[in-house]
């Protein structure tokens, strides 16, 4: 359950940074960044499964907090801190014209 709720985060943040980008810019980049965010996420589960190979068996902490879970729940807390700087424009709302 807890991978099915982060695949659908990345699945949701995706989208919003694909539409925002799209209409932003171009369509183009709305592609770049979406390829951006599935490049990152491939190589950076490999990394953190390595990282999670090493410090755990396989059934991990229990039924649905197994090593993959870990791996993955690494990794969001890594991509949540690297979008927030990547992609901080995106994000904030308020007065940008107003002193």
């Amino acid at each position: 359950m807890i991978v099915a709720l982060i695949f659908f985060g990345h699945l949701v943040f995706s989208l919003i940074v694909f539409t925002k980008k799209w209409q932003d810019e171009k369509l183009s980049a709305g592609f770049m960044n979406l390829a951006l965010i599935g490049i990152l996420f491939a190589v950076g589960w490999s990394i953190t499964g390595m990282i999670a190979k090493a410090l755990m068996e396989p059934k991990g902490f229990g039924l649905y907090f197994d090593r993959d879970t870990f791996s993955l729940v690494i990794l969001t807390i890594g991509e949540y801190l690297f979008y927030r700087m990547y992609y901080s424009d995106l994000f904030i709302e308020g007065d940008k014209g107003k002193q």
